[in-house]
Formats: structure tokens, C-alpha cells, sequence
């Protein structure tokens, strides 16, 4: 299947968002809590339609006000409503202003459609759909009358796809699974998880204005990661073609590097959509090119990345 693109240039770098979405009980409040308990140093910012609908856990609450729950470790929660794009203006317009933003959709949502919401908001940028499934009853799901529409599409617009409960299946059955949903979900890359553990950089692609050899979580032995440098004149099209590709086993990219042009670029790579997008003077620190690939550890082609550098 060829990558999907997304590509832009000379527009300025704006924060992140990935939208997460999976039909109930798939465990996305699980993976949100997850995600908030790994983040150190990276501040998310974390939209929900009530704060009902999404349980935090206790311990990592610091404050509660209005609207918005203060985390440990400079995470918020926000609670938007009716009006996402009020919501998002405000995260943005915050000092400092989070790394990264996630909007959990409700389990009936199609995340697809908040990701569009997305293309006429300034000051954001998709950062891709992390859909969630119940490895035990997605398939039930699927062909459900009432609610088999509705987890058909998620999975059709999915590109980052999380296996939740993959424990509660034995061997044979993950195999016939993980083909049937590369054909229901053919662009996505899936992850296999048990109660949601996945490394943070699996789903935010790291965050490059850090150090990307300080973001992968290495404590999910399933996962691996690779910092490479690319050289110069290396062809950054070409390079996100090759990440989003199936070659080298890559769940998620992100990073900076200097195309052949001499502009330096903004790389992230979900599932098999890439995008490059110009990085503006004084936006990041132009001196470091490094790029983090993120993968299952057991198909992350080390060898192979390295060559493509």
C-alpha cells in the first residue's frame, strides 16, 4: 500500500495533537493514565468531552479547578464540552505551552472526524488517530448490527492501531486476529498491548525538541527504539517513504533533519502516513538532526534504518 502523505512547508511548527479514539471498554481511559504516569518531562495536555467520561487516577491529580485538572508533572486535563476548538485555542494560548496534546474521543466518536476538525484550527497540527481495540471482542464488535458501523469506521481510519487485552486470546487466535485486522485496517500499524502499557513515544512519535534517545519507554519490553542521525544531504521525502513503508517494521518516526534543499524539516511518520513540514528559524535547535524510530522489538530492522542514513 503506498503512504499516505501529509506534507507542508514553510508553515510554522504548532503543537501536536493525536486524537484517540476505540469503542467502549477498549481501554483508552486505561491507556490515558498509562500515557500520564510515563510522561515524565513531557507536559500533555489531555481533552475529554466531561471530566465523567474519563476516570484519572487519583494519586496523579494535583488540583482541580473549573475546567481543568492540574497532574503531576506538569500534565493538565481539560474538560471542553460542546466546543473543542475554544478548548484547543486555550491549551494553546497557555505559558508554557504543553509538548503534546491528546483528545480522547468518546467510544462512539469517529476519531476521523476530529482529526479533520483539526485542518482549519491555527496553532495545531494532527499528529495522527490512535484507535484502540478489545483483542477479545472486536471482531463480535465488528459484526454487530447496532454498533458494527461505528467500530468498522474506526478501524478503517485508524493509524496507529493498539491490541488492548491481547492476553485474554491464546497464540493461534493473535495470529488469525492480526490477519483479519490487517485487512479491515490495512494502512494502520498495530501494537499488541496487555492493560494498555505501550511506550509514550509509541503514540506521541517522541518529542523532538527533547533529547529522542530520552523519550522511548523502555521498561515495555515488546517495543525497541533506534536514534539515528541522518547525513546532510540526505532526500527527507525519500527518508519518510522509507519509514512509513512496511520495510523496517517502524510503528512511529519523528524528528528533525536537513533536506537536500538545505531546509531543515519536521519529520513524523504514523502508521503509513508521513509528513514533512518546514521548521521556522528559532523554532527548534537546528544543530541536532536526529531522528527516533520506534518498533516492536522483534520486527525493528536496526540494521536496516542505519543504512538508510
Amino acid at each position: 500500500m503506498k503512504a499516505v502523505t501529509r506534507m507542508s512547508t514553510g508553515v510554522p511548527l504548532t503543537l501536536p495533537v493525536t486524537v484517540i479514539g476505540g469503542y467502549l471498554g477498549a481501554g483508552k481511559t486505561t491507556l490515558i493514565n498509562h500515557l500520564l504516569r510515563t510522561a515524565t518531562g513531557v507536559r500533555l495536555a489531555v481533552l475529554v468531552n466531561e471530566f465523567g467520561a474519563l476516570s484519572i487516577d487519583k494519586d496523579l491529580i494535583e488540583a482541580e479547578q473549573d475546567d481543568i485538572i492540574s497532574i503531576a508533572g506538569g500534565c493538565i486535563c481539560c474538560s471542553f464540552g460542546d466546543d473543542l476548538s475554544a478548548a484547543l485555542m486555550d491549551i494553546c494560548a497557555l505559558k508554557p505551552p504543553p509538548d503534546h496534546i491528546l483528545i480522547e474521543a468518546s467510544g462512539v466518536a469517529i476519531p476521523a472526524a476530529i482529526d479533520n476538525s483539526l485542518t482549519v484550527l491555527a496553532g495545531v497540527q494532527s499528529n495522527g488517530i490512535v484507535v484502540l481495540v478489545d483483542a477479545e471482542t472486536v471482531k463480535t464488535a465488528f459484526e454487530d448490527i447496532y454498533i458494527g458501523d461505528t467500530v468498522q469506521r474506526q478501524l478503517a481510519e485508524a493509524e496507529l492501531l493498539i491490541v488492548n487485552k491481547i492476553d485474554l486470546i491464546e497464540g493461534p487466535e493473535r495470529i488469525s486476529l492480526e490477519d483479519w485486522l490487517t485487512k479491515k485496517a490495512p494502512q494502520a500499524r498495530q501494537v499488541p498491548a496487555r492493560y494498555a502499557k505501550v511506550p509514550l513515544a509509541a503514540i506521541l512519535g517522541g518529542v523532538p525538541r527533547k533529547r529522542p534517545a530520552d523519550v522511548a519507554d523502555h521498561a515495555v519490553t515488546l517495543f525497541d527504539s533506534l536514534v539515528f542521525r541522518p547525513k546532510a544531504d540526505t532526500d527527507a521525502v525519500l527518508l519518510a517513504q522509507a519509514l512509513a513503508s512496511q520495510q523496517y517494521g517502524v510503528i512511529r518516526a519523528k524528528g528533525f533533519i536537513y533536506n537536500q534543499d538545505g531546509r531543515y524539516m519536521l519529520l513524523q511518520v504514523v502508521g503509513s502516513r508521513w509528513q514533512l513540514a518546514a521548521v521556522p528559524e528559532g523554532s527548534a535547535p537546528h544543530s541536532d538532526c536526529a531522528i527516533i524510530c520506534i518498533g516492536l522489538r522483534s520486527r525493528l530492522d536496526k540494521n536496516g534504518l542505519l543504512r538508510l542514513c
